[in-house]
């Protein structure tokens, strides 16, 4: 979900901060070991230490906590600072001449109209020889938050940057419309395009779903519900940004968590949001339903899903979920490239001349190139 995010653009340039506030390491303590020790128990390890990446901090040294989201109690707060700040934030997205927006409709699972806005060049749009890749692109904000309108700068630059046409999804949000509504209007916007691709000038057996944080978890849901609705040709690959896959993580974390000190996202927000999308009565426990489409995490079985490409930030509160969302992929023999980046937190990207950060968009540029 990228509350508090501006994917490219420095998410606090709108208002300087006058601290120097110096970044937390996070040390663990270990006792000294004893001289006629032969063997160095485990608690007697060489301690380990989260930190920020240099680059990142040095970006980030300026806005102190402004970088971090204040810790709204309400879904509908969460909506109005998010969409206020990332409209703000994103304007100063530099235009794209070339790509030009137009939009489409599709009806999802109860009737209801959803648009889907094609970002794509004149040639893209004017050629139907040969057949073209396509992206389905579904946006964060923690189910509760953002827009395709607000995000469009960025989607803009995005298919200019990598050369591939990008349809995106506007899914209803919770607390207005929870589960399964989100993810089954993304599974209407897939469905659309596959069955609308020829008259579009794309390749149906060439179709990628990407997705940002809370979008992120949306394209897994989805890539799930099309492996088991047999939707054909089946999606090509997924591009998983930093996602949002398991609300049982959120509440296995506290405040006396190490990432906590890090986190450009409160634990309390993000369980606000999973309670909107869920239902209180559901989101964190093990021990309920929850559809594996709404919380990939959940899902027992990976097997037939697409090839898939998946980074996050060694600091993110995501962090675990990835990595083994990652890991169970892989032991379901599906082609797998994961990135854990160290030193960074959620929505990383702020620091848009970090190394770190051109590393990670060109990957993800590179497997969108590749559908």
């Amino acid at each position: 979900m990228e509350l508090g995010k501006g994917p490219v653009t420095p998410v606090d340039r709108l208002e300087n901060s006058n601290g120097n506030r110096k970044e937390p390491t996070i040390t663990t303590k270990i006792p000294e070991a004893s001289a006629t020790t032969s063997s160095t128990p485990p608690s007697q390890q060489p301690r380990q230490t989260l930190k920020f990446d240099p680059e990142y901090a040095r970006w980030r040294e300026p806005f102190g906590d402004k970088v971090r989201m204040p810790a709204f109690e309400t879904a509908h707060a969460i909506r109005q600072f998010n969409d206020t700040f990332m409209r703000a934030v994103w304007a100063q997205t530099p235009p794209q001449p070339t790509i030009i927006r137009t939009k489409h409709t599709c009806v999802s699972y109860d009737g209801a109209q959803i648009d889907i806005v094609r970002f794509a060049t004149a040639q893209q749009m004017a050629s139907h020889r040969p057949l073209q890749s396509a992206v389905l692109y579904l946006h964060g904000g923690g189910m509760v938050a953002v827009s395709v309108d607000i995000f469009a700068p960025q989607l803009a630059k995005l298919a200019a940057q990598s050369g591939v046409q990008i349809f995106a999804a506007e899914y209803r949000l919770a607390p207005e419309h929870p589960d399964p509504t989100p993810s089954e209007d993304c599974y209407a916007a897939l469905r659309w395009l596959s069955v609308h691709a020829a008259e579009l000038g794309v390749d149906a057996a060439r179709l990628g779903v990407m997705g940002d944080s809370a979008g992120g978890g949306l394209a897994a849901g989805v890539a799930l519900m099309a492996r088991d609705r047999r939707l054909e040709p089946p999606v090509k690959r997924l591009v998983l940004v930093y996602p949002m896959l398991d609300d049982r993580s959120v509440y296995a974390l506290s405040n006396a968590s190490p990432l906590a000190d890090f986190a450009t996202l409160p634990i309390s927000v993000l369980k606000v949001c999973w309670e909107a999308y869920l239902g209180k009565e559901k989101a964190g426990r093990a021990d309920v339903d929850v559809s594996p489409y709404a919380a990939l995490g959940r899902a027992g079985d990976l097997r037939g899903l697409p090839s898939t490409y998946i980074d996050v930030g060694g600091l993110d509160v995501f962090r675990d979920e990835c990595a083994s969302f990652a890991a169970r992929l892989a032991a379901a023999d599906a082609e797998v490239e994961f990135h854990l980046f160290p030193g960074v937190p959620h929505a990383f990207e702020s620091a848009s001349d970090a190394s770190v950060t051109k590393r990670a968009i060109e990957g993800r540029i590179r497997w969108m190139r590749d559908l």
